[in-house]
Parts: structure tokens; C-alpha cells; sequence
């Protein structure tokens, strides 16, 4: 066994991309709405550009130009905004919500489930996501991600990469935040994680942005372990 995973009790994993695949899914939802509703658009765009919301909505909230505002509620205000530019029109709200309600939907990688299995057996594993917990706990339910505890960046009121994230998920579970590895597919999360004393496991996603699009890389000294999906990462850590 490695020094680190002899150290390491818990992992702490960033969902969005790194445990789902939130492109094809949010893809396919605007897919089924437009053949509901008999609209065709440029769903891969909507898609892209709904994600891109996501972090300017969430800095409104950091640099205190919003009230705590939730991931659904951010969501909802970016969706608002694409049904105007996009032209799409006649949703009932409550069509609107359960749109809206597609990130509670996203579908896992081919290997999350038994990669998590697979660690389970021997570490504490638990999301550590901007999604609030009601989302990540359908999302969850819907995947069939079995987690041991659901931790959000709403239990601290800030959201990632603050201090306060990491370290508010290693106090709640009992540990230091040298006992708490952060698993993500993005390198500002593991890189805010490693400053606050975390260790650090990237995983490869390099689909998250579409056959096009430009995801993270790493290569296997950039932290503390670079794998290429979830079940590689549990090979690496002895699970």
C-alpha cells in the first residue's frame, strides 16, 4: 500500500462531469422537451451555454452580489434566460420546473457505480458538490449512485473552491482535511482542495465537453494520483 493510502479515510468527490455525465444528459432532456413541444434548436448549444451559467451565478453568490442563493434556484435563473434568446416559448411553470429539475436527472459514467463500489469497501466515500442536497440525493436515487454520506457546498453556505467547502466536509466527517481526498475532474477544485490541505485524485472525463470540447488533463505528478476513470482510481488507492 502507498503512503497516501494508508493516510487517506474518506474521498470526496466533485460530481458534475467528474461522476456524471451532465452533457448527453442535459442533451437528451432538451431533446424529449422539443419533441414534446415540437421545437428544434440547437440542443448541444443550449446545453453548453446552460453549464455556462452555472459558475458566473455561483459568483454572484461568492463575491456577495446575491443572497445564498441554491444550485436549482442558479439553474433556474440561467434556464429563464436561455428560453428568451432561444425563443422558446409556452411552458407552463410547472414544465418550466421539471426542465429545470433535469440536472436531478443526470445520467453516471460507464464506470461510476462500481468504481464507487469498489472504494466503498474500504474508505468513507461522499459527494462534495456545489448541487445542493436535494438534487445530489435524487440525482443519487435516479443513477443509482450508492454514496455513504451527501455533502454539499450548501452545508457550509459558500460554494467551491471556498475554504470553507473543504474544510466544512472534513469537520463533518470527523476528519482532517489530510484524511480527505478530493476526487474531481477539474483542476481548480483539486488545486483549491490542495491549498486547504486536502489530498488530491483527478479523473480523467475526456468526453465531459462533448467530442469537441477541451477537458482538463493531468499528468501523474500533478497531484497526488492521476487516473483515468473511477474504477482506475480505486486500483491505484487498493480498493
Amino acid at each position: 500500500m502507498t503512503e497516501i493510502s494508508t493516510r487517506i479515510k474518506a474521498l470526496a468527490f466533485d460530481v458534475f462531469g467528474t461522476v456524471v455525465d451532465w452533457r448527453s444528459s442535459i442533451i437528451m432532456e432538451c431533446e424529449a422537451l422539443g419533441r414534446r413541444k415540437g421545437v428544434t434548436r440547437d440542443w448541444a448549444r443550449f446545453a453548453d451555454e446552460w453549464r455556462g451559467g452555472y459558475a458566473p451565478a455561483m459568483d454572484l453568490v461568492r463575491k456577495g452580489r446575491l443572497p445564498w442563493t441554491n444550485i436549482d434556484s442558479l439553474h433556474r435563473m440561467v434556464l429563464d434566460r436561455l428560453l428568451s434568446e432561444f425563443e422558446i416559448d409556452g411552458l407552463t411553470e410547472e414544465e418550466k420546473d421539471h426542465f429545470n429539475r433535469a440536472w436531478h436527472r443526470l445520467s453516471p459514467w460507464p464506470d461510476s457505480i462500481r468504481g464507487i463500489e469498489r472504494l466503498r469497501t474500504r474508505y468513507v466515500v461522499a459527494t462534495l458538490s456545489n448541487g445542493n442536497v436535494s438534487l445530489l440525493v435524487d440525482m443519487a436515487k435516479n443513477a443509482g449512485l450508492v454514496w455513504d454520506c451527501v455533502l454539499s457546498s450548501e452545508l457550509a453556505g459558500h460554494y467551491k473552491p471556498d475554504r470553507e467547502v473543504y474544510l466544512t466536509a472534513a469537520s463533518l466527517l470527523g476528519l482532517e482535511p489530510g484524511e480527505v481526498m478530493m476526487a474531481a475532474a477539474h483542476r481548480d477544485d483539486l488545486e483549491a482542495a490542495r491549498s486547504f490541505g486536502l489530498g488530491t485524485a483527478f479523473i480523467s472525463r475526456p468526453l465531459e465537453f462533448g467530442p469537441q470540447g477541451k477537458p482538463d488533463t493531468a499528468s501523474g505528478g500533478d497531484f497526488d494520483i492521476a487516473a483515468e476513470d473511477i474504477i482506475d482510481l480505486a486500483e491505484k488507492l487498493g480498493a
